[in-house]
């Protein structure tokens, strides 16, 4: 069967593999792919190669905002594990991550920081290289 997806999803398909490939990222995917396909889409193509692929901030730079923002917001717990686990295969660091999350203690509160750390934790000690 020929794929009739736009290059835009293909492109963006393969950076959701590199960055999430058999983990949290891929996991949502498929969640979501019974329900409502076309956010599924909408995330390869406009979030995946829309933003993630922009020149201008590499990869992990970009991970480390989405941390950020996920420790902010307190609550997108699966998406804040799968950008971990993202920076981690970019080759960020354990101390690096912390890092990022705690910089969000002032901004998110205590409460948001040590809920971003024990996630931390977890994703850190379930990681695969």
């Amino acid at each position: 069967m020929k794929n009739t997806k736009p290059e835009t999803y293909q492109k963006g398909l393969a950076l959701l593999n590199k960055l999430h490939g058999g983990q949290a990222g891929e996991q949502i995917v498929e969640n979501l792919k019974d329900i409502c396909p076309d956010f599924v889409d909408m995330t390869i193509e406009w979030a995946m190669q829309g933003i993630m692929a922009r020149p201008g901030l590499d990869l992990l730079t970009r991970e480390y905002l989405l941390i950020a923002s996920c420790t902010t917001l307190g609550h997108p717990v699966p998406q804040l594990k799968a950008h971990i686990d993202a920076a981690l295969r970019l080759g960020g660091s354990k101390e690096q991550i912390v890092e990022v999350i705690l910089q969000m203690t002032f901004y998110a509160g205590g409460a948001a920081v040590s809920n971003a750390l024990s996630h931390a934790k977890e994703v850190f000690n379930n990681h695969v290289q």
